[in-house]
């Protein structure tokens, strides 16, 4: 399945929305916050979100397997042979929901050969919804109105550009980095929406110069490149790839961008 066709596509935004329900429940309780060994947050929401989407894809696409943030230590050893497989991050920016300040996702991304060819990228909190499916376009639905989207053409003036920073992630890089464009406007953002900041159009660069996991950023890289965007790891400057390292999931450090510098 590298192609996925409009009722698929129809069907993961249902099963995104519907994970997002589930987040939701939990998002307007007082809820607990454990801490996994990484000492990464992790809420029943977490859970919920995973078990939701790891059987509904299995009824969207019995033959494909699935890799979660919350899957078993079993499920991530076997990933190096799969081709093509679903990448899953139940809740993208879960340091935003315990602070309530409505800016995570739910991330479905379809994976072949390394590279994320389909992506939805779903924030219950805000009702909007990102999709890509790269040579078809990107998407966003805010609403419940369907409108594309596409990455900007960047201004001329320096003065004009706007930078996407993680709202609770800040690294010295990072501002080192903006420190090389004093005139340029910084949107915080959190959660995998500082991608589809990009993509839409409304900022120019996101410079991710902090750790990431390969489900953090899946379905938003394949929002971008079919928003005609870029997600290159620094210092190669090529596409960030998937599922290429057998002893770890975490991204190299990476550069958004809505045309080449």
């Amino acid at each position: 399945m590298c192609e996925v066709t409009e009722k698929q596509v129809q069907d993961v935004i249902a099963l995104a929305k519907k994970a997002g329900d589930e987040v939701m429940r939990i998002y307007r309780q007082d809820f607990a916050v454990d801490f996994k060994d990484d000492n990464s947050p992790l809420t029943q929401a977490d859970l919920l979100s995973h078990r939701c989407i790891v059987h509904g894809l299995s009824e969207i696409a019995p033959d494909l397997p699935v890799l979660s943030e919350e899957s078993s230590d079993e499920v991530k050893s076997a990933r190096m042979g799969w081709q093509a497989y679903w990448l899953v991050d139940p809740l993208d920016g879960t340091k935003e929901f315990v602070k309530k300040n409505d800016e995570f996702t739910v991330n479905i991304a379809l994976v072949n050969k390394h590279k994320p060819v389909f992506g939805v990228v779903h924030a219950p909190a805000l009702n909007l919804t990102y999709i890509g499916q790269v040579g078809h376009g990107a998407f966003k639905i805010i609403q419940g109105e369907r409108l594309a989207i596409s990455v900007r053409k960047r201004p001329s003036d320096v003065s004009e550009w706007k930078i996407v920073g993680s709202r609770s992630h800040q690294s010295e890089e990072f501002k080192m980095f903006v420190s090389d464009y004093p005139e340029a406007d910084i949107v915080s953002m959190g959660s995998s929406l500082k991608l589809c900041l990009v993509a839409e159009g409304v900022a120019d660069l996101y410079p991710r110069l902090g750790l990431t996991s390969e489900w953090d950023t899946a379905a938003a890289q394949a929002v971008v490149e079919a928003a005609g965007g870029n997600v290159l790891q620094i210092p190669e400057m090529t596409q960030l790839r998937c599922n290429t390292n057998p002893e770890s999931l975490l991204n190299p450090y990476f550069l958004v961008s809505g045309e080449m510098l």
